[in-house]
Formats: structure tokens, C-alpha cells, sequence
């Protein structure tokens, strides 16, 4: 070989090497090369501070980004040059409680994720670690969160969806705690300290975002620490916002009380949702609802069969909440007070 072919063919090598190095650093998705960025928090340079403050220091025998939050409120710091569908983001997390600014104060901290520029809009897993250890079984459950905003905070979550959006893990304050969390299309898994299996599984998330930044989260009265962050995105799931409701749909849910299945026919009038259902809990009966951009809650009342384990029949108030994709919608089932459960319904050709 000509030595300025060898030249060329050397040239192209080079080039081909720092293409790849290129889409590593920025997070283009390769054949078989994942993308990766990692976040070691030597500096706080291209951090955006939302009602935080943030630094580097050291806690506990390690290098950390430090983040303290001066008033109530959301307070949140934005990674740079991420934007996130699906994928993997870990981190060691602590919870330094300072000056709690209520007695009993578990502690707060967590990873947003999908999040808006301005932190509006975006999904979150959070800890309260303080409440792993409480004598009280109820606050014990509260231990790991997962919320959305705008519009499923916390309160709303928990009075709605009782125990589905919220769940017990063994966490200890101040101590570094790992956490994974994994997000698929609409689904998301929170990992913490390692464990083989989720400490809660969210299906059907409610943000409207499909991407977005990473954002930390903390609270006022303690310091936050965040050190060895690593994203790693993921080809993303074929999901799309504004499934249309309008239409004739079969129902089928798995609950722990009764199975239900029925037909429901929907019409839509901007985000108002109006129509009929017949099935189990009655015949004909009047639905009403709302559509945000796919995503679709209903209620209707009717009539709960009787069962051995819940008594006689009696009045049944039916909520059902889910995203359309496509013809499909799955979801989240309640009957107040009585069932809990999934559900899916196929949209009738």
C-alpha cells in the first residue's frame, strides 16, 4: 500500500475513533454502545440552581455535590446537557437533617426525571427515610414516593390511589443510600441499596413529559448529598401523547376483591369525557370524565356484586385512570373502599 494510502486509511481510523468518543460524550445511541453520562461532581459548573444552592464538599468520607435549600417550596438543581427518555439514573443519596423545620421531620430527598426547563413539569422518585424506622406502620409505608407534577402531588396520590404510589424500604437518615431508578415508556422501577427487586414499581406514570431534564431535589432544614450519578439512556419505548378516547372500548380488570369487564362507549368534547357503561356494577350506567393529551380519568357509580369476602351487593363509586397508546389503554382500577386493581381496555374496530 501507497504510504498516502496508508495516510488516508489512517486518517479515517482517527476519525471514525472520535465519532464514537463524540457520541458517548453526548449521548447518541449506538448499535451496541449505550450511552452514558456520568457525573462525579468535582465541580458544580452548568448545575442550573431552581430555589437551591449547590457546592462541592465532603460527607462521610466522600467527595459530593452539597445542596441546601434556604426557603419552603420546590427547590430543584438541573444536570447539564442531559435530556432524558428512558433509561437508567443512579446515584448515592443522604439526607443530613440540620435544623428540621418540624418535629419528627424524616427527611426528603430525591431524582426528578423528564423535567421541564423551568422544573413545572416533571416525574420524581423521592425518600423519606426518617419514616423507615417509625413505630408507626402507616408512616412506614410512606418511606419511598413517587409523584408528578403538575397536578399528582403527594396528597392527591395518596387520598386517590391509597398505597399504589408510595411504599416501605429500609433506609436509615444520614446515611448513603443507592438508588436505581429505571424508566420504560410509561412505567417506572425504583431500585434502593442494591436490591434484587423494586422498592416500587409506578405503571402509567402521569407526567406529560416523555423527555426532559434530571433535576435534584431536597428540602429546607437539611443539606442533601449527591455523588457518583450515572445516566444511561435506553432506545426509547414506542409511546405517544394524545391517544384519542372518543369510541367504543372493552374493559377487563384483575382486582383483589372481584374481576371486572364491561363495555364502555366514550365521546369527547375538548377534555371533557362523557358516556355510558355496562357490564359488571350495572347496565347503561352514566360516565363522566376528563382527557389530558391521552391520558384519561373516569368515574362512574354502580352497583358492587356481592361477595363472599365484601358482603352483600351494594353501591360501588368506579374510578379508572390510565394512557391511551394507540388502541390500547392500560391502567389503574378502584372501587372505593372495596377493590383495588389493573386494567386494560381494547378499542372495538
Amino acid at each position: 500500500m501507497s504510504s498516502s494510502g496508508s495516510s488516508f486509511h489512517s486518517r479515517l481510523l482517527s476519525l471514525a475513533v472520535a465519532l464514537l468518543a463524540l457520541a458517548t460524550v453526548v449521548g447518541v445511541q449506538a448499535a451496541d454502545l449505550p450511552s452514558a453520562q456520568v457525573f462525579n461532581f468535582a465541580d458544580v459548573e452548568g448545575i442550573s440552581e431552581h430555589g437551591v444552592t449547590v457546592s462541592t464538599g465532603e460527607y462521610r468520607g466522600r467527595k459530593a455535590l452539597r445542596m441546601v435549600q434556604p426557603a419552603r417550596g420546590d427547590g430543584f438543581a438541573l444536570l447539564p446537557g442531559v435530556n432524558f427518555q428512558d433509561g437508567i439514573v443512579e446515584a448515592d443519596m443522604a439526607i443530613e437533617i440540620v435544623t428540621p423545620l418540624f418535629p419528627g421531620a424524616p427527611g426528603f430527598g430525591g431524582i426528578a426525571f423528564r423535567a421541564r426547563d423551568d422544573v413545572s413539569g416533571y416525574e420524581m422518585f423521592y425518600l423519606r427515610p426518617g419514616n423507615a424506622t417509625s413505630p408507626d406502620q402507616a408512616k412506614r409505608n410512606h418511606s419511598i414516593q413517587y409523584v408528578a407534577e403538575p397536578g399528582f402531588s403527594w396528597p392527591l396520590l395518596r387520598r386517590a390511589w391509597p398505597a399504589v404510589y408510595e411504599a416501605y424500604s429500609p433506609l436509615e437518615v444520614g446515611a448513603w443510600t443507592h438508588l436505581k431508578i429505571e424508566v420504560t415508556g410509561r412505567d417506572a422501577k425504583i431500585f434502593i441499596n442494591d436490591a434484587p427487586q423494586p422498592g416500587l414499581i409506578v405503571q402509567g406514570m402521569k407526567g406529560e413529559d416523555l423527555t426532559g431534564h434530571i433535576a435534584l431535589w431536597g428540602f429546607p432544614g437539611q443539606t442533601t448529598w449527591f455523588s457518583n450519578l450515572r445516566i444511561t439512556h435506553a432506545k426509547p419505548a414506542a409511546v405517544r401523547n394524545g391517544g384519542e378516547a372518543a369510541g367504543e372500548w372493552r374493559a377487563k380488570a384483575v382486582t383483589d376483591a372481584v374481576p371486572m369487564d364491561g363495555t364502555l362507549k366514550l365521546t369527547r368534547e375538548g377534555e371533557n369525557l362523557r358516556g355510558r357503561w355496562s357490564g359488571t356494577f350495572g347496565n347503561d350506567l352514566s360516565v363522566k370524565g376528563r382527557w389530558r393529551n391521552g391520558y384519561v380519568e373516569i368515574e362512574f357509580e354502580g352497583i358492587f356484586p356481592a361477595n363472599p369476602a365484601t358482603g352483600p351487593a351494594g353501591p360501588a363509586a368506579v374510578t379508572l385512570a390510565g394512557w391511551i397508546d394507540g388502541n390500547a389503554l392500560n391502567g389503574r382500577v378502584r372501587v372505593a373502599n372495596l377493590a383495588e386493581g389493573t386494567i386494560a381496555l381494547v378499542k372495538a374496530p
